[in-house]
């Protein structure tokens, strides 16, 4: 039976229900007061009559606080809240973006859900927000062996044109920092603005235990810090060394593996991307890698796992056409 064919994917309430388990595993609790013990539910309940529904609709998972005297249902405070579209719509775009390995686009969203390319859109942007993770344990806290690289990606508009006749590294293109680590094989990636030390070393410095071993290429921008942990190994890719010899194990072709995964999507699959939107972009990816088959996370999982991090994470329309990355 396909995965598509649950309950949760095709009926409102079986969908609120599905979403009340992950999220309120202990029982509901009050988005308002954070009350737990005086919640009771409201059923029946309807909408106002409109020209599309003239009796309203059910109302599914409506609660009431008996502390606060509010209602609310479960979308409040995540990315579902104030959305028209019916939860288990929302839960149908989450499984295809976790499913989809290279992502899959507003276009084929729309088409797929049935819905506006300008709501898939948005959709799709909420659903990156909440896969964006809250967790920044430095890696290679245990001594473990921590991957970094940098790669370019579209064109960044907020550079000015005359830069592109300097030096690679400062090209008219979109900067992304990642770093792997080997032992939990989570990926944390920065969209940076350069590629000088004084905007690497920070991040390197917050992200990596200075107990880690670092794995990096000849670039000159990693030197300055291989005083900062325990070990800090290279290899040249100028002279076309990709593993060391003598010691196999340093190498940085797991950051470059990931790569090849990102820029097969952002380039066959989005097409396009503005600076502005390119952390988010980069959320998705960080967590279809770091919730992989072969960490042990199968489809089902991966999509459970997302809409487990819903909680905080509202992204407005406004807010998400605006936004700079930092």
């Amino acid at each position: 039976m396909s995965v598509l064919s649950k309950a949760h994917f095709h009926d409102e309430a079986a969908a609120f229900a599905y979403v009340e388990a992950i999220i309120w595993p202990q029982g509901p609790v009050c988005p308002f007061c954070g009350t737990v013990d005086n919640i009771y539910e409201l059923k029946g309940v309807r909408s106002k009559p409109s020209k599309k529904n003239p009796e309203g609709v059910v109302r599914h998972g409506l609660r009431k606080c008996g502390g606060c005297l509010k209602q609310f249902t479960v979308r409040k405070g995540t990315i579902f809240e104030e959305s028209h579209l019916p939860l288990h719509i929302w839960l149908q775009a989450i499984h295809l973006m976790c499913s989809s390995k290279k992502g899959i686009s507003s276009n084929q969203l729309a088409r797929t859900l049935e819905i506006t390319v300008k709501s898939a859109w948005f959709l799709s942007h909420r659903i990156r927000e909440a896969m964006r993770s809250g967790d920044f344990t430095p890696f290679g806290s245990e001594g473990g062996m921590v991957e970094a690289d940098e790669t370019f990606i579209g064109t960044d508009y907020d550079t000015p044109r005359k830069e592109t006749k300097r030096k690679r590294g400062a090209r008219r293109m979109n900067k992304v920092l990642s770093l792997i680590d080997r032992d939990t094989g989570r990926a944390r990636s920065f969209v940076i603005k350069d590629m000088r030390l004084s905007t690497l070393g920070p991040i390197l410095l917050e992200n990596i235990a200075w107990e880690a071993c670092l794995m990096t290429d000849e670039a000159l921008h990693y030197k300055g810090l291989a005083s900062e942990f325990r070990l800090h190994k290279t290899v040249n890719h100028s002279k076309e060394e990709y593993v060391n010899k003598r010691h196999p194990v340093i190498h940085t072709n797991t950051v470059e593996g990931f790569y090849s995964v990102f820029k097969r999507g952002m380039r066959g699959v989005y097409q396009h991307c503005s600076s502005q939107h390119l952390h988010r972009y980069m959320a998705e990816f960080d967590f279809r890698y770091t919730n992989r088959v072969s960490k042990g996370v199968n489809d089902v999982e991966r999509t459970e796992a997302a809409v487990a991090s819903i909680v905080g994470k509202r992204l407005t329309y406004r807010s998400a056409s605006e936004a700079r990355h930092a």
